[in-house]
């Protein structure tokens, strides 16, 4: 009797019961993500399973691993070093905020506003307060090539990876700084400016810790908690920044937690600086974006009404 001889599994097994394992996990994205790993160890781009590629020895034992990091709950922008926000492709690393989807509605009302700026022949000066990976800031400078962009982080790991993402990414005018969104003297040389300031601050709660492992376990919290009961001491602190480097008529936007409109709208309100104080749905039609028009300051020598 001879031995059959089983032919190996193809990359469609291999996918198959990597989503499996990834679903078992509880992993929210197990097909996408083990496509991904797959690919990740085949240094592809991207798989196709209807023309999948030669696998290389030692395939099994390299997606293997891989997986059991990401049933593990390691973020897989981490396993990867990368991940994609709008057109650009971002180094990602432990120690900084992962940027989400949702943010790229964020960063699309900045790039409509520089956009509409630029085409009536301006050079639009686009300020990104508490930055991360630079991945808002990057989005308008690379989207909107007229404008001139500033970046701001207060950590350290979040400056040297803005700062490596514009060079990789971003135009010689796209700037990385590091600052304190609390400071009154920020970006002082750019008081009243500035054309649109942007933000994705933390605001979580400090009794609202997120469900998610790769969020919760991952995610720094100096990106993540806002300070003060209500998660709102950072975000109250970029509306005053704001209030103070925008020029009349520039834009605020702001993303926040779908609880927090109501507060983030009081909070730019108390401040008189702003008209036109909104809130905006995000990816998810969640309202998480605050959205307000800077009023014109009075001339010089006048008093306030």
């Amino acid at each position: 009797m001879t031995d059959v001889v089983r032919p190996a599994p193809g990359l469609r097994a291999y996918v198959d019961g990597a989503t499996a394992v990834l679903a078992e996990a509880g992993v929210a994205s197990p097909r996408h993500d083990a496509l991904a790993l797959a690919a990740y160890a085949l240094g592809l781009p991207r798989v196709e399973l209807v023309l999948p590629p030669p696998l290389p020895d030692g395939f099994a034992a390299e997606l293997a691993g891989l997986v059991e990091r990401r049933r593990a709950r390691e973020p897989l922008q981490h396993i990867l070093g990368s991940t994609v926000f709008r057109y650009v492709t971002l180094r990602v690393e432990p120690g900084v905020f992962v940027p989400r989807p949702e943010t790229e509605t964020v960063a699309q009302l900045a790039i409509d506003e520089a956009a509409a700026l630029a085409a009536r022949g301006a050079r639009p000066l686009v300020v990104d307060l508490c930055t991360g990976t630079g991945a808002i800031a990057v989005a308008v400078d690379t989207e909107v090539p007229a404008s001139r962009v500033v970046a701001v982080d207060l950590s350290d790991a979040a400056v040297g990876l803005a700062r490596a993402n514009a060079g990789a990414v971003g135009t010689a005018d796209l700037r990385v700084e590091q600052g304190d969104v609390r400071d009154p003297a920020l970006l002082a040389e750019l008081d009243g400016t500035v054309d649109v300031l942007v933000s994705n601050p933390p605001y979580i709660p400090p009794d609202a810790v997120p469900l998610d492992p790769e969020v919760r376990d991952h995610d720094p919290d100096l990106a993540l908690y806002g300070g003060g009961a209500d998660g709102l001491d950072v975000p109250r602190a970029v509306i005053v920044a704001a209030a103070r480097l925008l020029t009349d008529g520039g834009l605020l936007v702001m993303e926040h937690a779908e609880v927090q409109g109501e507060a983030a709208r009081a909070a730019a309100a108390a401040t008189g600086a702003f008209t036109d104080v909104r809130t905006l749905p995000d990816l998810t039609g969640r309202e998480r974006t605050l959205v307000a028009r800077r009023v014109a300051r009075p001339p010089v020598g006048d008093s306030p009404a």
